[in-house]
């Protein structure tokens, strides 16, 4: 009797807890393939940071890409495959070259860090559920690139 009424009580429980489905990118950006959109931190048109996207992702060594556009440069955030980790700098150094010689007049912050990349998805949802003004979300860009001089 008191083990069925354990039993009841265990799963009763862990069906409650269970209510919220709807789960945050930012909760399963280090473990699966998020693919966030491309942010923009000011009123600007969204085509450039998809474009950047778009060519950063066609690189078969990437597998997740995250791109935020602010006022004064771009950081882009990507996931290397797993067997390709042993080339990161080299791989760092391709998706550098490559957005400068596309983009000659944007200034870029380039970086395969996952804490990075988990606080650019952060970003990108606070952004659309509308917790940052402009200027907010333009401040906590800057931040997010002085951390990646840091972690160099």
């Amino acid at each position: 009797m008191i083990r069925n009424l354990l039993v009841v009580s265990c799963i009763f429980l862990l069906t409650s807890c269970n209510q919220n489905n709807e789960v945050k990118n930012s909760q399963l950006a280090l473990i699966k393939t998020t693919n966030p959109g491309p942010v923009i931190t000011d009123n600007q048109e969204r085509s450039l940071g998809e474009n950047i996207k778009d060519d950063v992702s066609s690189l078969p060594e990437l597998y997740d890409v995250a791109v935020v556009k602010g006022k004064k440069n771009i950081l882009v955030v990507y996931k290397v495959k797993h067997l390709q980790r042993f080339r990161m700098k080299q791989i760092e150094k391709n998706v550098t070259e490559m957005l400068k010689r596309k983009y000659p007049n944007e200034t870029f912050t380039v970086s395969s860090d996952y804490k990075i990349f988990l606080e650019a998805v952060r970003l990108e949802e606070k952004i659309k559920a509308k917790k940052f003004s402009e200027k907010r979300a333009e401040k906590r860009l800057q931040d997010i690139v002085d951390m990646t001089d840091n972690t160099k």
